[in-house]
């Protein structure tokens, strides 16, 4: 029976009540039970962010421009800081967004609407080349934007510039490069794709929503890092979600451009409607103030020091997690985990049946499809949660080895 709008309004004890109620098959994500969608760096550090996001909780981004000028100063700082860490050069342009997938369709949009201009056809509509490990949401902006979009196999996990470059025609005009991919958490070769993306004129995307607000600060301590950013010149975009890797609260990511030109492409403007000029840089119109004003909050409490730190603390703990997986019979990491993403497989257990049993432990399993195995995207929550899952993990391969054949269930592998 369909849910209908209540006669009277109830109580604020009624609401809170039920909603505590709704969330108590929730999985425990501030014990570190999920092994995506939350990233966090310390306690103190989130009171002070959601602070900030409800000091600005009824403000509304879109008016930054003519009705809070404060907003419009927050976002300038937030864009200059990317801008300095992703090595742009002078003319960059940045943007805030609500989202790696608003990010990424912002970038294909400005590269759609370049090339239109470049070729002087209006009409064009062309076709993007990404490695099978792209984000989802490149695909999405395709359709969306009917746009064509040829995948083509990874080498060793990652983008494979001679495959890139064969799957190139005459309509190319953008070329994808992911810092790093989300289903094995390795950075593509940025730097060959940067020069297939010169050779033949097309637009560079570096897809950082994971990767950008760490990369910085683990090559610094010494993390083997390939050069990912606007040191490569044929990058002419970056997307980065500062509410992964950025700690900051959600909604809010960053997109980037090497200069203004590129950056032009971007704007929306429309003047024929009674209301007057309407212009915007973002796919959405109304963007919450509160997810600007936490993310400069969490930029400016944690500084360089406090980036480097979490980020120090992060690499040690993607270390342990490393260790105790590879210490399971069976189990092997696959490639060498640069960043906070760990993926895992098996040649003796099936890692979907093994994530099955999980659950019932109180954990919630993220699977691969190709390789068939099993995902971790790690921030500081999971340290409380290291040594319970890998014995638990233990638990559920063990399990898995004694099920009887013909026992196994079918897995959904979702996202």
């Amino acid at each position: 029976m369909a849910t209908k709008l209540p006669e009277t309004g109830l109580s604020r004890d009624e609401i809170i009540n039920h909603l505590t109620d709704l969330k108590k098959d929730d999985i425990k994500w501030a014990e570190g039970r999920t092994p995506m969608f939350i990233f966090k760096a310390d306690t103190e550090l989130s009171k002070l962010t959601q602070e900030a996001f409800n000091l600005y909780f009824n403000e509304n981004a879109l008016g930054a421009h003519r009705a809070y000028k404060s907003i419009r100063q927050m976002e300038d700082d937030i864009v200059a800081i990317g801008l300095d860490l992703f090595n742009a050069p002078a003319g960059g342009q940045g943007y805030f967004t609500t989202g790696g997938t608003e990010s990424i369709m912002c970038a294909v949009k400005t590269a759609k609407t370049w090339a239109r201009d470049k070729r002087g056809d209006p009409k064009f509509h062309g076709n993007i080349v990404a490695a099978e490990t792209a984000h989802p949401a490149f695909r999405k902006s395709c359709d969306l934007m009917d746009i064509e979009i040829r995948k083509y196999p990874v080498k060793d996990f990652r983008a494979d510039p001679a495959a890139l470059e064969a799957a190139i025609d005459e309509n190319t005009f953008m070329i994808i490069g992911s810092a790093p991919c989300f289903p094995y958490g390795v950075v593509d070769p940025i730097e060959e794709l940067s020069e297939v993306a010169l050779r033949h004129d097309l637009w560079l995307h570096v897809d950082a929503c994971v990767g950008g607000y760490m990369l910085p600060f683990a090559e610094e301590l010494g993390q083997k890092i390939p050069v990912w950013d606007f040191r490569a010149p044929g990058v002419a975009s970056i997307s980065a979600d500062l509410h992964k890797f950025g700690y900051a609260p959600k909604p809010a990511s960053t997109v980037f451009f090497r200069s203004q030109e590129h950056a032009k492409h971007l704007i929306f403007f429309y003047n024929e409607w009674p209301s007057g000029l309407y212009a915007t840089a973002t796919v959405v119109g109304t963007r919450p103030g509160g997810g600007v004003a936490g993310a400069w909050a969490t930029l400016h409490a944690l500084g360089h020091e406090g980036y480097l730190d979490v980020t120090r603390r992060l690499l040690d703990l993607i270390a342990r997690y490393k260790k105790g997986i590879e210490e399971i019979p069976g189990l092997k990491v696959i490639d060498d985990p640069q960043l906070a993403i760990i993926a895992f497989t098996s040649d003796e257990v099936d890692l979907l049946q093994v994530g099955s049993h999980m659950p019932k432990r109180g954990w919630l399993p993220s699977f691969l499809q190709e390789p068939k195995g099993m995902h971790l995207m790690l921030s500081l929550i999971h340290e409380q949660a290291c040594d319970k899952w890998l014995e638990d993990l233990r638990w559920a391969v063990e399990e898995q080895r004694a099920a009887a054949p013909g026992s196994e269930k079918k897995v959904d592998v979702v996202y």
